[in-house]
């Protein structure tokens, strides 16, 4: 298959791999110099659950609740999005230790963690 300007190499596009990074990032600043490889992974993988206009309106309910909770369906509603696309969402920022959450009852309760996303801050910062 050929098209105008791209070859088809018959490759699929690397996948990142799966790994826990719920914990807080813990490497130099960017602006301090090469990375490891592992630092790297683990620093796009959190930056790719950010990587969505709906995660970051998310993100952006959660911090300012003063960490307080959130339902996941209140969520929904705010951003304009069905329960389900919501749970998506929160789910991945869950994964990247963004986001914890409590079940009471049927409601599933969010709440950001600052210190994860002041770590991630940190790492992006490029001056002292």
């Amino acid at each position: 298959m050929y098209v105008k300007g791209f070859e088809y190499c018959g490759c699929m596009p690397k996948s990142l791999p799966v790994i826990d990074v719920s914990a807080p990032i813990c490497c130099a600043p960017l602006g301090s110099g090469p990375m490891a490889d592992g630092d790297a992974v683990e620093l796009a993988l959190r930056l790719k659950a950010l990587a969505d206009p709906v995660r970051i309106q998310l993100m952006a309910l959660l911090m300012g609740a003063g960490g307080g909770e959130i339902a996941a369906s209140e969520l929904a509603g705010a951003v304009g999005v069905s329960g389900g696309t919501a749970s998506h969402h929160l789910s991945q920022l869950r994964s990247a230790g963004l986001v914890v959450s409590t079940r009471r009852g049927v409601n599933i309760l969010y709440r950001a963690v600052p210190a994860n996303l002041e770590a991630l801050r940190g790492v992006l910062a490029t001056c002292c």
